[in-house]
């Protein structure tokens, strides 16, 4: 079908983000992610939300299967619900791993060797990624969850330095960093003083009250993006961060 001037249209998104929230331990991933709007909550074994966090959940997920079924049904049976938060990534990818091992017949991941299964792992990715595009298409947001992993980056215009990212396989992390509208990387605030040791010598020392942070633009210590003009960083207060990232994108309206 041929395109012309006829056809133009704005290019401004009216769908929600699809988001990754990670940091340390403790920060607030998942306290900030329940402020959603109507959140439903698909967790990997071992993960839960705060004792003070009370939302919806099919209970905890075993395999890939069934969190493509559970999307599958956000999609198709009536719900009131509007943002589907996943906890964690991490936790979401020996089910991945699993999948790619069973329509390949390896016993693990690392069976085919040269990294082969990581590349098999790969499309299976894609295709829980296919599905959470689906989920926003029809007008609810995701939310992902993920732990940190503390990483060697080769700068091809700088000296190697470490930096925070996600704990996932580079070839995994790279895939949800693309998909992704909206990453956020949360931490403490943190400042850096000098203590004068005598003789000529300080010393530097980090100090840091209870004030957290959600950053939203990339820095040589850590992984973040996003695609709506939001600020470099923003600070979260429990009760109001979604109240003041929502200022920037669409709010997701559920599958109609």
């Amino acid at each position: 079908m041929a395109i012309s001037l006829s056809s133009l249209q704005s290019t401004k998104t009216t769908r929600p983000p699809i988001a990754i929230l990670y940091g340390i331990p403790g920060v607030g991933k998942t306290s900030l992610a329940a402020e959603w709007p109507d959140p439903v909550y698909l967790a990997t074994p071992g993960e839960e939300p705060p004792a003070d966090v009370d939302m919806a959940t099919p209970g905890e997920v075993e395999s890939l299967d069934q969190v493509l079924d559970f999307i599958g049904e956000l999609l198709t049976a009536p719900h009131e619900f509007k943002t589907l938060i996943v906890d964690s990534l991490d936790g979401l990818e020996p089910m991945v791993w699993a999948a790619a091992c069973a329509q390949n017949g390896w016993q693990t991941i690392e069976e085919p060797g040269y990294g082969k299964g990581y590349v098999a792992a790969d499309e299976v990715w894609r295709e829980y990624l296919r599905a959470l595009g689906a989920l926003r298409n029809a007008g609810m947001a995701v939310v992902q969850i993920a732990h940190t992993d503390i990483t060697r980056f080769e700068s091809p215009t700088s000296d190697p330095y470490s930096r925070y990212g996600i704990k996932l396989h580079k070839r995994a992390s790279a895939l949800v960093t693309e998909d992704a509208s909206l990453i956020g990387f949360m931490s403490f605030r943190i400042t850096l003083k000098e203590k004068d040791q005598g003789f000529g010598k300080k010393a530097v020392h980090g100090e840091g009250g209870g004030d957290r942070q959600v950053h939203l633009e990339e820095r040589p210590g850590f992984i973040a993006k996003n695609r709506f003009g939001m600020p470099p960083s923003m600070p979260f207060r429990k009760g109001a961060g979604y109240t003041e990232l929502a200022k920037f994108f669409p709010s997701p309206e559920g599958v109609r």
